[in-house]
């Protein structure tokens, strides 16, 4: 017979019960690192216990990366989760991969590369570093024409439309570069063409569209603005170039919109990026950016390291990375294929329809996003007298569902929209359900008071006083988008108060 001995430390720290620990009873610091180690079940469950009270991500509606895969690529993801990217020389495979990648988005977008002929084009660990890599190039071209004749060239900007990313803000600011929007107005929430070419100057590096305008989901008209960017480099003798920013629009375009010319069959778009962890269905951390031509991208931003084992060129912001998101690209683009890829975008437009539609059938909002472009669903109250979509927005996460509730930028801060965002994992039933749980919200907030709706969302003491400093103390007559405009004051407040953390 075995004998069999019994280590009572271990049996303490193992085998009991997880809850009866002390790991679990004693608080753990949150700021500093603990003194003594714990049992890996003890972590595990104490990390897993707070992760519980994240939001869904399929309930996320608010985000447009992707939140469900496969599960043949999240093996397939698993698997190369410990392969750094940067070490081309020990994962040739993974490097071939993202070659192929490149070169099919490049395809995609109907670049002039010949036979045998390679794209030009890195992967990212998402638009914003693609968009920073783009500028980077622009910059630097621009910077050197400028030096050969002999002109300034401290000056740079780029022109934009206010509704851009908070990226491209970023990149203007790090990189010293001059940001000119084109402001919004009511009714009219993307880039106007024409106002963005008035903008143009012998300093302006390019001027940057937006394929899927992250307020609305609009494409913006980008062979409008070829067009008359076309003519005015005629007139001036300037080359100023377009790039577009297609990180949400460009894996969408392509498949359901393909007559629409917004790529590289239009001559000044020189470089595009695109999100792989958006519409191209790639769990977070992939994007890409693609360049027209070698001369696009010039030589000294391009480093040549050997360190590694061999001649490696690298255009990148960051360094070590993993490479599961590059894989995965890989895994959807050959699983999918064009007709895969057309399908999924198909059934996501469709279900965005059925959402639009139970929205309009409530007949308290207005639909402010477009049937071309993003599948999403953008919409504003018809009245916002008694309550605002700020707390709709609140009210919808006791179901689960993360809406957001935001402004739009200038001249048009005094609109406030709500905004699903329609992935490939949101269904039609899911659709219907959030449609009557909206319905719902709507009754609970009618059935307020009206005096606590308006307290609660956007009279406090300040307005109050204002409104008592008219002659006589006669109430101020305020218009409607005076209203408005205060509750969205009140909400940006409200919001900044309840941050924490940094981003």
């Amino acid at each position: 017979m075995v004998l069999s001995t019994t280590d009572r430390a271990a049996e303490q720290q193992v085998q009991s019960s997880t809850f009866a620990s002390r790991y679990v009873r004693d608080p753990i610091p949150r700021f500093k690192m603990p003194e003594n180690s714990m049992p890996k079940e003890a972590a595990y469950q104490v990390i897993n216990d707070e992760l519980m009270l994240d939001g869904n991500p399929r309930l996320n509606l608010a985000s447009f990366v992707t939140t469900w895969m496969e599960p043949e690529c999240d093996k397939l993801m698993m698997a190369s989760i410990n392969k750094n990217y940067v070490d081309m020389d020990e994962y040739p495979v993974t490097t071939e991969l993202q070659n192929r990648c490149v070169n099919m988005i490049a395809n995609l977008y109907h670049a002039p590369v010949g036979d045998g002929e390679t794209a030009i084009g890195v992967a990212t660990v998402g638009s914003s570093e693609a968009i920073m890599l783009a500028g980077l190039a622009f910059k630097r071209k621009w910077q050197q024409k400028r030096k050969s004749e002999g002109k300034p060239y401290d000056k740079p900007n780029i022109v934009t439309g206010a509704n851009v990313q908070v990226c491209w803000e970023k990149f203007a600011r790090y990189f010293e570069v001059e940001l000119k929007e084109v402001k919004l107005k009511e009714g009219y929430y993307v880039m106007d063409p024409v106002k963005a070419v008035e903008m143009v100057d012998e300093n302006t590096i390019c001027v940057a569209a937006i394929l899927g305008s992250t307020l609305t989901g609009e494409f913006e008209n980008v062979k409008r603005l070829n067009e008359l960017l076309t003519d005015k480099n005629k007139e001036t003798g300037w080359d100023t170039p377009i790039h577009v920013d297609a990180a949400s629009g460009g894996f969408i375009a392509p498949f359901v919109y393909p007559e629409l010319e917004w790529d590289f069959r239009l001559p000044l778009v020189k470089s595009i990026n695109v999100s792989g962890h958006k519409y191209g269905l790639v769990y977070a951390g992939v994007g890409w950016v693609v360049w027209r031509s070698k001369e696009d991208l010039p030589d000294d931003l391009v480093f040549h390291i050997n360190y590694l084992g061999s001649d490696q060129p690298t255009f990148t912001l960051n360094f070590s990375k993993g490479s599961s998101q590059i894989i995965a690209q890989y895994y959807q683009f050959v699983r999918l294929g064009f007709e895969g890829y057309k399908n999924i975008i198909e059934n996501c437009i469709e279900n965005a329809r059925v959402l639009k539609e139970g929205i309009e059938k409530t007949g308290r909002f207005e639909i402010v996003s477009k049937d071309v472009g993003v599948p999403l669903v953008a919409f504003a109250l018809k009245d916002s007298s008694k309550y605002t979509v700020f707390q709709i927005s609140e009210s919808l996460r006791k179901f689960g569902w993360i809406v957001p509730a935001y402004t739009m930028p200038a001249d048009a801060q005094h609109v406030t929209v709500l905004r699903v965002v329609v992935r490939e994992d949101f269904s039609r039933s899911l659709a219907e359900r959030l449609v009557s749980h909206i319905e719902e919200v709507v009754r609970e907030l009618d059935a307020l008071p009206v005096v606590a709706t308006i307290k609660a969302s956007h009279v406090d003491a300040t307005v109050d006083a204002v409104e008592h400093e008219n002659k006589g103390g006669e109430p101020a007559k305020r218009t409607e988008r005076q209203i408005q405009e205060e509750v969205t004051s009140y909400w940006r407040r409200f919001v900044e108060r309840k941050k924490t953390g940094v981003c």
